[in-house]
């Protein structure tokens, strides 16, 4: 029995009919048993450059070839940015559980290959093929949901989520010390093989979906296109001011090969088929706002996590060795309140307070975090800290659903994955342009302070690691935690204006009824603890 619901009204009309999908109430235990492989192929995604972080000096001492040491990093990332509209098309198309399935075996395989690699240009190739099944794994975990849980349940699920998400940030660095130093760092990647097993034996044993047939075929057009823009856009962002100046040639030719890669695929997207980003999902003004705070939140959110353990170790003098527990306020904070704010969507299904709130402490976080200097205390900064979690927390999970429930079913791949691309394109260029604010101020800084000395001990790196520091005399050490000070409050002042957009973004977002509001219209099919809801399962 498949799913019989008809298609539906857009959701900002308020007119949908319910359906078995929009069942409330418990969920039944299969449910939560998919729930939970689902977190599991979710940390495995988040988990993967945290883990390879630590282990980098010791491939490069193994494999050599430093000089292509950066594209470990950025084979993953693009690969992963390039295929994640790919990945819900085809799910929206041939099936989630088929599509979420074979991006768990690319990934595996990928992290087999990279552990196997036996010098840097393999170990960059299949880096790249783990990125791939990467780019499938945040995707089909949404979209997943998206079919099992209505939008009105679905909060009680989002700390779950940002849990996930401050296990990896926290956990990841640790981990991937522990394991290299103990095991090597080819575990590094073997470690995800029996986490992916168990995702992937509870997902095809539990998870049963309807079958789907495609009508029409992939857009190999259009996502070719796509892949090209966003390529380019990534690696303008990833090289721009590091590998090449941002007005050299070569950023010049990318950030062309991107725009006319991106105007071409809009245009084909109007005439295709199966367009692999349906231009009319952004008809819905609650989609096109969640894309754009979602763009924002990405923005700010990765720029904070790269500035604030450069802040601490560099002049707070914290340890490098647990970088991860540096952010634990902001984490911590960030899941407590995305937790709130999922159990209070669930029991009013009222949501349009928390973009706006959300916005406002982001703004407030970044603009506290943007006065902390030479002086600031670890119980100052953790405070404000604080105060950014507590916005990322109304914020991370709430885009995602509200973005989920302005679309028809049918669209429920490709609205997820174009959100989580908006995300992953926003951490793309805040990294990158705050990175740039950051190491000119540093380094005009230490020009002014240490003179000659200073110009030269930041000529090459803005981003001085502990040993490096330690070896600065003493004045050219404190005029450069004089600098980072500097840095970081001209980056955090950036990531305040920038937040200032996604709150005016935010007061327009419609509080439409999340589907599944009402009383169940169907009973679970089947009995005992594994019965599913109807539209859940395929027999």
């Amino acid at each position: 029995m498949g799913n019989t619901s008809t298609a539906q009204a857009g959701p900002e009309q308020g007119t949908e009919p319910r359906g078995p999908r929009e069942e409330a109430g418990p969920q039944p235990r299969s449910v939560r048993v998919v729930l939970m492989a689902l977190m599991i192929a979710m940390l495995l995604a988040m988990l993967d450059n945290m883990i390879v972080s630590p282990a980098m000096p010791t491939i490069v001492g193994d494999l050599g070839g430093l000089e292509h040491l950066s594209w470990v990093v950025t084979g993953y990332t693009l690969a992963t940015a390039a295929s994640t509209p790919i990945w819900g098309k085809v799910g929206d198309m041939y099936g989630r559980k088929g599509a979420f399935l074979a991006a768990i075996v690319i990934f595996l395989a990928g992290s087999a290959l990279s552990g196997m690699a036996q010098d840097m240009g393999q170990l960059i190739g299949f880096r790249a093929i783990q990125g791939l099944g990467a780019g499938g794994l945040m995707v089909g975990v949404m979209a997943i949901i998206g079919d099992l849980v209505p939008p009105r349940e679905r909060g009680k699920y989002m700390g779950m989520m940002t849990g996930v998400m401050a296990v990896a940030m926290i956990g990841g660095p640790l981990v991937g010390g522990t394991i290299t130093d103990h095991l090597g760092w080819r575990w590094a990647f073997y470690i995800n093989l029996p986490l992916g097993a168990v995702a992937l034996a509870m997902v095809t044993t539990v998870l049963h979906l309807p079958k789907k047939k495609a009508e029409g075929r992939i857009d190999y057009l259009g996502a070719a296109l796509l892949t090209v823009g966003i390529s380019a856009l990534v690696l303008v962002t990833t090289w721009g001011g590091t590998e090449y100046a941002w007005g050299s040639a070569v950023i010049m030719e990318l950030i062309a090969i991107g725009v006319v890669s991106l105007i071409g695929f809009l245009l084909v997207q109007k005439k295709a088929a199966e367009p692999i980003m349906p231009l009319h999902i952004f008809r819905s003004r609650n989609f096109s706002l969640m894309a754009v705070i979602g763009f924002i939140t990405g923005f700010v959110m990765f720029g904070a996590m790269l500035f604030l353990p450069l802040y601490q170790q560099s002049v707070q003098g914290a340890s490098a060795t647990n970088s991860g527990l540096l952010l634990l306020p902001m984490l911590l904070s960030m899941m407590a309140v995305s937790m709130f704010a999922g159990r209070f969507t669930t029991a009013t299904g009222k949501y349009k307070a928390f973009p706006v709130v959300g916005t406002v402490l982001m703004i407030v976080g970044f603009f506290l975090l943007a006065q902390m200097d030479t002086g600031t205390s670890r119980l100052t900064s953790g405070l404000y800290m604080a105060v950014l979690g507590a916005g990322m927390g109304f914020l991370m999970q709430i885009t995602m659903l509200v973005a989920q429930n302005s679309v028809e079913m049918k669209d429920m791949g490709v609205a997820s994955s174009s959100a989580t691309l908006f995300r992953t394109l926003g951490s793309s260029f805040g990294v990158a342009i705050m990175g740039a604010l950051f190491n000119d101020r540093v380094q005009h800084v230490m020009a002014e302070r240490a003179g000659e000395l200073g110009g030269k001990v930041t000529e090459k790196s803005a981003q001085l690691d502990a040993a490096s520091l330690a070896k600065l005399p003493e004045q050219v050490s404190d005029a450069y935690k004089f600098a980072v000070s500097s840095g970081t409050h001209a980056a955090f002042l950036l990531g305040a204006a920038v937040g200032v957009a996604a709150l005016l973004a935010s007061l327009f977002v419609k509080e439409t009824p999340l589907r599944g509001a009402g009383p169940a219209d169907s009973e679970p099919v089947g009995e005992g603890p594994l019965s599913v809801p109807r539209a859940n399962i395929d027999v």
